[in-house]
């Protein structure tokens, strides 16, 4: 699996992970649409830590630095 996933777009996956999960558990987000947020929270937190975005492989981008 080559990673397809820079740094920066890393860090912007984590924050919106980290912000969607803090809006559910305090209660702001609620009902279906939360939890399905939720879900892609944890989507977009595994994709980062991992660098890999299996869309990203389907539509043919990378967010990685080109190699020299």
């Amino acid at each position: 699996m080559k990673k397809n996933m820079g740094s920066t777009d890393k860090l912007v996956r984590v924050i919106i992970a980290i912000l969607i999960a803090v809006l559910y558990f305090t209660g702001v987000l609620k009902g279906t649409a939360g939890i399905v947020l939720l879900i892609i929270a944890g989507i977009f937190l595994i994709t980062s830590l991992i660098g890999f975005c299996p869309l990203y492989t389907i539509f043919g981008w990378s967010t990685c630095k080109k190699e020299k």
